[in-house]
């Protein structure tokens, strides 16, 4: 069956386009790009719409400009409110958090404003931190942040600033803040609970003595919990302290052992730096059963999907077919894989 001798002609002409362009690699990807562009147009999409399309990806774009130099450096994102003061306790919580992520090779990244914000770009320093700034009438992104214009982009929108904060980054870090804060601290709770994000270390940080994240807490399982909303343990991803250090453990101890995972089909295959003995799987299989839709945990070769992209392949690995809805408990399976004598000794306190 012949295709539609216009869409032929469409493809040709885009493939023409991308060749004068010098689009040299995943060009099927960048065609459904324009292709979707000019389907907006024959649709008769209204200005505003177009407007904001355009927008959007005006500002992945430079965002991914932003973070792709790089791209082999681990960040983990740092919340908080924009009206902390100097002089805050909270403001030395995120200023000296960020200086240990910094010392232990992290990079930073901030919404690039005052408060929290500056404060933690601030302690990781300029060569160590990213903003992404949001542009609001009333909130000025500080003179000494704008001034590192190569490490900082700026949005119009919060959805495509809230991707950039959080696309990168393999930790998080929230501490007290407003609507803002609980508006991201809520989505990367959410994210994890439904798998839609690969588990992270969310930690929720307060100052020294401080309640504030204790009363969240008090409201998530006293509510949330306790009227059948979310799941019984849902809040147990999160650490809550306020502790400078147990924060910054529990971000760079999680990846202790744990590296990546990877579904391949319906298995879900886990890579890890060292590999688990015998009686380790069968520890794990006697502790996590209640995960598995069918089989075993098993040590294994890399997949053929995985050999075919080149993807870890001198990573150990296990791998197992998950219950559907088992994405948001991986967490646990994951800080007991960085307990297992055969982890790498850093990786116990995970």
């Amino acid at each position: 069956m012949q295709g539609n001798p216009e869409d032929e002609a469409l493809t040709a002409a885009l493939d023409e386009l991308m060749e004068r362009a010098g689009v040299a690699s995943q060009r099927g990807l960048v065609r459904r790009i324009l292709t979707t562009g000019l389907g907006l147009g024959q649709d008769g999409t209204g200005r505003l719409n177009l407007k904001i399309t355009a927008a959007a990806l005006e500002e992945m774009r430079a965002a991914f400009r932003l973070f792709e130099p790089f791209a082999g450096i681990p960040k983990a994102t740092i919340f908080g409110s924009a009206r902390t003061r100097s002089h805050d306790p909270l403001w030395r919580e995120a200023e000296q958090v960020s200086r240990r992520l910094a010392e232990q090779g992290w990079m930073v990244v901030t919404g690039a404003g005052p408060g929290i914000m500056e404060a933690a770009a601030t302690g990781a320093g300029p060569e160590q931190s990213l903003g992404v700034s949001i542009r609001l009438p009333f909130e000025q992104v500080p003179e000494h942040l704008h001034a590192n214009g190569d490490r900082l982009v700026s949005m119009k929108y919060f959805f495509t600033r809230k991707l950039m904060l959080v696309k990168e980054s393999r930790g998080f870090i929230c501490l007290p803040g407003g609507f803002g804060t609980m508006d991201e601290t809520f989505e990367l709770l959410t994210l994890q609970q439904t798998g839609k994000m690969e588990p992270v270390p969310i930690v929720l940080l307060d100052e020294p003595g401080g309640t504030f994240w204790k009363g969240f807490e008090e409201f998530v399982v006293g509510h949330l919990e306790r009227t059948g909303v979310i799941s019984p343990g849902d809040l147990d991803r999160v650490l809550i302290t306020d502790s400078v250090e147990a924060a910054v453990d529990a971000v760079s101890g999680f990846w202790g052992n744990y590296d990546s995972l990877r579904w391949v089909d319906e298995r879900l295959v886990l890579r890890l730096r060292a590999a688990p003995t015998p009686s380790e799987i069968a520890e794990l299989n006697e502790q996590f059963a209640h995960l598995l839709e069918q089989g075993r945990f098993e040590a294994a070769e890399p997949l053929p999907a995985e050999r075919a992209d080149r993807d870890k392949l001198e990573l150990p690995r296990i791998a197992f077919v998950p219950k559907h809805r088992a994405a948001g408990e991986l967490h646990r399976l994951i800080r007991a894989l960085n307990r297992l004598p055969s982890a790498p000794r850093s990786a116990t306190s995970s």
